[in-house]
């Protein structure tokens, strides 16, 4: 397969298989027929929303790596921050600034800093790289340094994608 038939997405996850590494992709199922459209890598999950895509990528990775990206992708790293804040999980999250992609975020990152809305420590739960091996070097050297709302002990990942008995339609 070359990389023109795989897309962004398939071209990182045959590398990542074929450097030996376990490739699990999580689709929902209303995604399945536009998103897979022939040969897949790896293991593939279907579940039923994009909740549970969260939760269950959350519970199975061992960091986060966003690539320049749209309205989804900003949602999916916005949430997972919000998640190590919080003290869902203390698994690095790393921003790949491809020439410069996230500066306009990072810059609104950096004012809630200054307006008090983001703790100075907190800014710091993303690590930040313009090339991918930049990246993991840093990613392997990450390590906590903001108050987590509450202990990592609080929270149950399996239940992140179980819909509540409270919630309903908005």
């Amino acid at each position: 397969m070359d990389g023109g038939s795989l897309g962004l997405m398939g071209l990182i996850s045959q590398t990542v298989f074929n450097g030996g590494c376990h490739v699990l992709g999580v689709i929902p199922t209303a995604l399945m027929s536009h998103e897979i459209s022939g040969e897949t890598v790896g293991e593939v999950k279907t579940v039923a929303d994009m909740h549970q895509r969260k939760a269950e990528m959350a519970k199975h990775a061992d960091a986060f790596i966003s690539l320049p990206g749209g309205y989804g992708t900003m949602e999916e790293l916005l949430e997972i921050i919000s998640w190590s804040q919080l003290g869902i999980h203390e698994k690095p999250v790393g921003l790949l600034n491809v020439d410069g992609y996230y500066n306009s975020l990072l810059a609104l990152f950096d004012k809630g800093v200054e307006e008090g809305f983001i703790r100075d420590t907190a800014r710091h739960i993303v690590v930040i790289a313009e090339t991918a091996a930049e990246l993991i070097k840093k990613m392997e050297e990450y390590a906590p340094v903001h108050d987590r709302v509450a202990p990592i002990q609080s929270w149950e990942v399996d239940q992140l994608s179980e819909p509540s008995a409270s919630s309903g339609n908005l």
